[in-house]
Formats: structure tokens, sequence, C-alpha cells
């Protein structure tokens, strides 16, 4: 009872937060965004188009490719790699699934995946509303920032420990913002936006207990939800106006015990959060990614050999022990992308966790079964008390020598602190659009998504990507 007394004071000393927030969004002009959160954004869409082309070669944006297909709907928005158009929110189901599907896509410290829910709402209603680069720019912007201070705002440590997957829960308050810049809603309406979006936030964890296909469903139903609020808002269809902070079935309160109400507003339009995206040079849960650049580092300065290793264990935050510490089971994809001790024994072997390292007979080749099998993950404590603000790893690697090795990573590789170049992106970018459509079709979507930031045409962009040729049977054979 005193929990939930605190939690009505709290909620009322808040009362407006979601109309607060609506107002900023509504009034965000293209000029007005720093030079550093266009840079961030511009990288963030090159990186969503590239894993988009893979993920349509996936089993599972092969199954939401025919599923959308088939569902059609008015005609406003080319459906990737379809060669046709359907409704934007049906355009989006597909296209937000593809680009989160292989988890590959950007993250941030508010633990979710914001890329994959902003660009493609974006990009389809900027085709459907004819918007220019300015407006879609402006969306973007709206997009990220609302998704991090929504995550921020529910605590995401706690959220998740709730078994909640942020991604799913906040990504349908950023797609609601970003289609209601473009599709230029007042403050009011898009408060109401908001509201529906945030009845409709949905995301359950379970994926890990048997490498289910639902995490990546979650951006594309995210996404889709969002434009639907959006859409029934600017009709006159009112939402809930006090979505974040309303006592009785609230976001912030339904979703975490421990809420922080005031991050939605704390230096709203001062502060961007867009610019502490972190990008991944791995294709596995970024919560690992410290742990793999140990593993990585050490397994090469020391050039260990897989026969004299006694032991490795992994030191992380609690966090990240309930999400990724499970036994390996060698049983999907999906189990090896989010298992730390897979994760952690194919950074040693292989030195690497890129596209390979996730094919299904390398996540079931028995020497890195057998490896992942033998680490050990313990909390520690330092990095638990410092988790999110630092996305931390420590591994230590015994050999029979005696020796024992140890690296401890704070910010790894793509973290702002360490961040990714303009050129990684674009060659990560490369390697997996190639992949997915051809070096000539990734070569034409890169040049126009360079050009967004200075003009160009977000409409082209999406009509090109409808019109791109998969290469599914080349690439999905290996994951299904």
């Amino acid at each position: 009872m005193d929990d939930l007394d605190a939690w009505k004071r709290q909620a009322r000393k808040h009362r407006g937060i979601t109309g607060q927030l609506a107002d900023f969004i509504a009034g965000i002009k293209p000029e007005a965004i720093p030079a550093a959160t266009r840079n961030t954004l511009h990288m963030a869409l090159i990186d969503a188009l590239g894993c988009g082309l893979y993920g349509l070669t996936t089993p599972w944006g092969r199954i939401l490719g025919d599923f959308v297909s088939e569902q059609g709907g008015v005609p406003e928005a080319g459906l990737w790699g379809r060669g046709k158009q359907v409704s934007a929110g049906n355009a989006v189901l597909l296209a937000a699934t593809a680009v989160h599907s292989f988890d590959f896509d950007d993250h941030s410290r508010a633990k979710i995946h914001p890329g994959a829910i902003v660009v493609p709402v974006a990009l389809a209603l900027a085709e459907r509303e004819n918007a220019d680069a300015g407006r879609v720019i402006a969306a973007m912007a709206a997009g990220y920032e609302t998704m991090n201070r929504v995550s921020q705002a529910a605590n995401p440590s706690r959220a998740r420990m709730r078994g909640w997957h942020l991604t799913g829960t906040t990504g349908t308050f950023a797609a609601a913002a970003t289609a209601s810049v473009l599709l230029g809603l007042d403050g009011p309406t898009t408060a109401s936006a908001l509201g529906l979006a945030g009845t409709q936030s949905a995301g359950l964890w379970a994926f890990t207990a048997d490498g289910g296909m639902s995490k990546r469903l979650h951006p594309g139903r995210a996404a889709q939800a969002g434009i639907t609020a959006a859409l029934l808002a600017q009709r006159g269809f009112q939402g809930p106006r006090y979505i974040l902070e309303a006592e009785d079935g609230g976001f912030l309160f339904a979703m975490s015990d421990s809420p922080r109400p005031e991050q939605i507003t704390e230096r709203l339009g001062s502060r961007w959060h867009t610019e502490e995206t972190c990008f991944k040079p791995y294709a596995c849960c970024g919560s690992n990614h410290a742990c793999v650049d140990a593993a990585i580092e050490l397994a090469i300065e020391n050039a260990i050999d897989l026969n004299d290793i006694v032991s490795v264990t992994a030191g992380v935050p609690s966090v990240v022990q309930t999400q990724t510490g499970f036994d390996y089971r060698a049983d999907s994809v999906l189990n090896a992308q989010m298992s730390l001790r897979y994760n952690i024994a194919v950074a040693i072997l292989d030195k690497q966790a890129y596209l390979e390292q996730f094919s299904l007979s390398r996540i079931s080749e028995p020497r890195v079964f057998e490896l992942a099998q033998r680490i050990e993950i313990e909390v520690d404590p330092e990095l638990d008390r410092r988790y999110p603000e630092i996305y931390g790893g420590r591994v230590s690697i015994a050999v029979r020598s005696g020796k024992i090795f140890t690296r401890r990573v704070d910010y790894s590789k793509g973290m702002p602190e360490n961040p990714m170049s303009v050129e990684d992106i674009k060659r990560k970018y490369m390697s997996l659009a190639a992949a997915g459509a051809g070096i000539e079709s990734a070569t034409e979507i890169l040049e126009l998504a360079g050009s967004l930031f200075s003009g160009g045409s977000a409409k082209e962009i999406n009509t090109r990507l409808a019109r791109v040729s998969v290469h599914a049977e080349e690439v999905a054979d290996t994951l299904s």
C-alpha cells in the first residue's frame, strides 16, 4: 500500500508530461536539430537499411513478406523486396521486422532498438505523404527521442526484469511520434496518438525459452500500431492523453516497479538522447558486446588455443546474467545470438561474431558448443551497480600454464564512447545489403540514403527498396 500511495503521489506530481512530450514532438523544426543529432540519424538510416535488406532474406523475414503481401491494403507505400504497394501500416510490419531480423540493428542504453521502428515508419509515411527531407529528418528525431525518453522513464533495467521487451513496449510511442510529425499533427492530437499507441504496447521476453521468432516481430507490430494510432488521432479518435503518467493504467506505472517520470521532460529540447545511439559491429545481443570485445582481445593478444583453455569466466551485471546467461542450447539462431556463453565461445575461436558465426552449422559445431558449455557466468558487483550507464563485461581465461588472462571492457565498439565511424557503418551496410540484394542495388540505395540529409527524397528510397530483388535462397538456407 505504501508503494501504491507513493506511485499515486508521483503520478500526480508529473501529471501533464504526456502533453509536454507531445508539444515537443509537434514543435520540432528541422533547422533546430543539432548537427550531432543529424549525423547520428544519418548513420542510423544507413545502418537500418543494411539490416533490413539482409533481414528480408531470413526465414522469418520471408514469412512476414508473404503474409503482408497477401494482406495488401490501400496502396500507400512500397513493400520492401516485393515490388508492390500496400497500406503504410502493412508496409512497416514487414520493414521493421526485417530491420530487427538478425539482431544487428542499432540500440541504446535504454535497452531499445529505435532504428528498426523509426526508419521504416519515416520512409513509409514519407512516401504516403510525399514529405520533404526536412520533415522526414524531424520525424526521425522525434521518434528516436521519444522512444529513448519513454524507456528511460520506465527505468529500463526494472522493466526488463518484469519480462518486458522494451523495443516492443516503447516502440509504439516512437512510431506514433514519427508518424505524427509526418502527418503534421498538433500537440493535443499528437498526445492522442501517443495515448492510442501506448495502449497497444506489447512485447514479452519469452522467446529465449525456446528460440521463438516473436522477438523479430515486436518492432513490426510496434511500427504498425504507432501508424494506426496517429492515423486514428488525425481523424479525431481520441486516445488517453495521460497515457504515460495516469495513476491507474498509465504506461510507466504498469510497466515498471520503479518508474522515473521526470525522464520524459528532463532537458527536453536541449539534451538529445539520439546522440547516444549505439551501433553494432557484432550480430548478437548488445548487452554481450563488451564480453565479445574482451574475449577477442584476449584471444588475439595471447594467441590462446582451444586446447590450452582450462576455464572461462564472464562477469556481467545481474540483468545481463538473467537476459543472456542461460544455458546454451544450439537449437536456433536466435538463442545463439542471445546466448552470452555462445557469443564468448565463438569470439575466442573465430575472433569475430558476424554473419558467419550465426549459421546453423556454426552454432552447433561440436568444438564451439563444447566450449560454450564450459563458460561460467557470474555477477560482477561493480558492473552491476553501474548498469546500464555502463554496458560493461569482464572475461577471464585460464590456460594450462597456470596463467589467467583477464580483460574488462566498459565501452564496447559501437558505443558513443567508442564509436563506429561513418565509414565503418557504410562497410557494414554493404556487407549486409549486398548479401541481401546484390551489389548494384545496395550501392544505389546507399547513394539515395546519403542524399536525404542534403535534401534528397525519402519517397524515392522507399520505392527503390520495394523494387529490390531479394537473394533469399542464397542466404536463408543457412538459417532454416
